[in-house]
């Protein structure tokens, strides 16, 4: 799923793009898409675009008339610049956004069909698509430690629901815990200040670099191949490979759906997780479907 890096690279994409253009028309190729009636989606049609924002893992786009499209793009949704009046492909197209100098083509990967828009009018219906988590890069290392204490979760749990921080999926928590040297199954009210200070470093070192990187090269280039799979990602997707700090073999954690990376020679002082034992240690704190992994 696009988290924050990839969510700001859109965003910076379409402002390049589309930012104080009219939205000419969207037309739907997937009518599951649209979640809502009212406002109608034709209410936008014509309308100029004035704002776009994020709200967790959701693209928001303001209109006039204080008007908002927001689309959460969930596991394989995608979005893609194509030349104006572009085809919706058959099999994976959702749906297309025309402007005035292009198309953006909405496309979603596989059988299940989770990507969604909605259409709302005002400050009070968008701030119900918010689900109240943190903004990570605006917490100072006080606040950090107080969010991340008010539960007591495992950490790959705690990084990546959105009701206690806003952004963070599957694939960034797997490099932020890396790169904090802290195990994925470690429970927040059990770190010391200097362990979680640490995890708030590594949590705005992490999300800053990718976010800036991948914003500059969306400024010239539209991120049309976005993916939770990076060759320079240090374990995430890298099950087997070496630890680019370490050397050790990347270690993964296997539970329902779900796949979490991590490198045991900077994570665990050498212990390796095993998928069984932990069914009990995790029980409801392991998410047990990537849509309860990665909604929100």
């Amino acid at each position: 799923m696009p988290e924050l890096p990839d969510i700001e690279a859109y965003l910076a994409a379409l402002r390049t793009r589309c930012l104080d253009q009219p939205l000419e028309q969207v037309r739907l190729r997937s009518f599951s898409l649209l979640r809502t009636f009212d406002p109608p989606l034709e209410a936008v049609h014509g309308r100029r675009l004035v704002e776009l924002r994020r709200i967790g893992k959701r693209i928001v786009l303001g209109f006039e008339d204080d008007l908002w499209l927001v689309l959460h793009l969930m596991i394989a949704g995608r979005l893609r610049w194509k030349e104006a009046g572009a085809k919706v492909p058959g099999r994976i197209g959702l749906a297309a956004f025309d402007w005035p100098d292009g198309t953006v083509v909405l496309t979603e990967a596989g059988t299940k069909k989770r990507a969604s828009l909605h259409v709302v009018q005002g400050a009070e219906a968008l701030a119900e698509h918010d689900r109240g988590g943190a903004e990570p890069l605006e917490l100072d290392a006080d606040a950090f430690r107080e969010v991340l204490r008010a539960e007591n979760r495992t950490l790959k749990r705690a990084l990546t629901d959105q009701h206690i921080l806003a952004g963070i999926g599957n694939a960034f928590s797997d490099e932020i815990l890396h790169a904090a040297r802290l195990s994925p199954v470690r429970r927040t009210q059990q770190l010391a200040d200097d362990e979680l200070d640490r995890l708030h470093a590594a949590t705005h070192e992490v999300l800053t670099t990718w976010r800036d990187r991948l914003v500059a090269e969306a400024v010239d280039e539209f991120p049309d191949e976005v993916t939770a799979f990076r060759p320079d990602f240090a374990v995430h997707g890298r099950y087997e490979q070496p630890c680019p700090v370490c050397g050790n073999p990347v270690q993964r954690i296997r539970y329902a759906s779900n796949e979490t990376n991590y490198c045991a020679g900077c994570q665990t002082e050498g212990r390796i997780l095993a998928d069984r034992s932990l069914s009990r240690l995790l029980k409801d704190d392991w998410p047990s479907t990537l849509e309860e992994l990665e909604d929100g």
